[in-house]
């Protein structure tokens, strides 16, 4: 079997699988969630994650040296998020092509320190080597008090569903780049320089009204179903109720916007779930928009004409 045959997710499965299973330690270990969480004593869990960027699938052209340290550096500051942790630092491993110019790896690093500042933490070491592609690779370590953590497998049925942010906008910037069309600089900015939720997931950490949740950078539809996979639950998502922005909806035609909101990534929102009577509690944390249910099984969205499955579609590497 070629790798090629299996998808993202079956791929990280079957690796986990050929892994020795962890010590007692590790409170959740490889493929199970967006970060591995480890018992370090105290009141505290460390948690750790890892990204890798490559320039000809994560980087467009069009964005700057400054624009890909942020992203390199947010994609893992997301998942921090997702799990409401206090970021600790990050490293970044980075092979570069050795034509490239010294004022472009500058501009790189400069975006990398901003991001992780601009989040309450610094780049604290990381590697170089020379490399055919840009590459970067970053690790970033966090913590969260023991009784805050939030993880994937926490939804009950009755529970609504929820989204920080708006839906669709980095997938239109990336559609309407692919088509040569001007693009505005809100929508272009949600592209290039994603903002992780990591004040919002440490906020709506400490309400303690959050079932599950996990973060949305593969897309709104690949999302719920990781979530629906590890809680055993399912979904029945609102069209009419998805936050989008005015303008996206002006600029998609056709099945480009239901694309865009559902199925392309780069949105770096949360989607979680909380139970109705604490949904007061939790908008006190942060703002958000309810977008669904938990139902026992199956992922459904309707729309104007009707209900329909909701396909397990998203970025995937593989």
């Amino acid at each position: 079997m070629k790798i090629r045959e299996l998808k993202e997710r079956d791929l990280i499965e079957h690796i986990s699988g050929l892994l020795t299973k962890p010590g007692k330690d590790t409170v959740v270990g490889a493929g199970v969630d967006d970060c591995a969480v480890l018992d370090i004593g105290g009141n505290d869990y460390l948690l750790a994650t890892t990204d890798m960027l490559h320039r000809k699938t994560d980087f467009p052209h069009r964005m700057s040296g400054w624009q890909i340290g942020w992203m390199a550096v947010a994609v893992n500051l997301s998942d921090l998020a997702s799990k409401g942790a206090k970021p600790l630092g990050i490293l970044m491993a980075i092979g570069i092509p050795p034509d490239s110019e010294l004022d472009l790896l500058d501009d790189i690093i400069k975006g990398m320190d901003d991001c992780a500042r601009s989040f309450g933490t610094r780049v604290i070491g990381g590697d170089m080597d020379s490399h055919d592609e840009l590459t970067m690779t970053g690790t970033a370590l966090g913590l969260v008090n023991k009784d805050l953590l939030i993880r994937r497998s926490g939804a009950n049925p009755g529970d609504l569903v929820c989204v920080t942010g708006n839906l669709g906008t980095a997938g239109a910037a990336l559609i309407l780049l692919q088509k040569n069309i001007n693009v505005d600089q809100q929508i272009l900015k949600a592209l290039f320089e994603p903002i992780p939720r990591i004040n919002e997931g440490m906020a709506l950490a400490k309400t303690c009204a959050i079932t599950s949740m996990m973060d949305i950078s593969d897309g709104l539809a690949l999302s719920l179903h990781d979530l629906a996979k590890a809680s055993g639950v399912g979904f029945k998502i609102y069209d009419d109720k998805l936050p989008v922005l005015p303008d996206v909806k002006k600029l998609l035609k056709g099945n480009e916007l239901p694309g865009a909101v559902v199925f392309t990534g780069g949105d770096f929102e949360l989607l979680f779930t909380v139970p109705p009577d604490k949904i007061n509690k939790a908008r006190n944390a942060c703002s958000f928009t309810v977008i669904g249910e938990v139902i026992k099984e199956g992922i459904f969205i309707e729309r104007s004409n009707g209900i329909e499955k909701l396909e397990a579609r998203g970025f995937e590497h593989f």
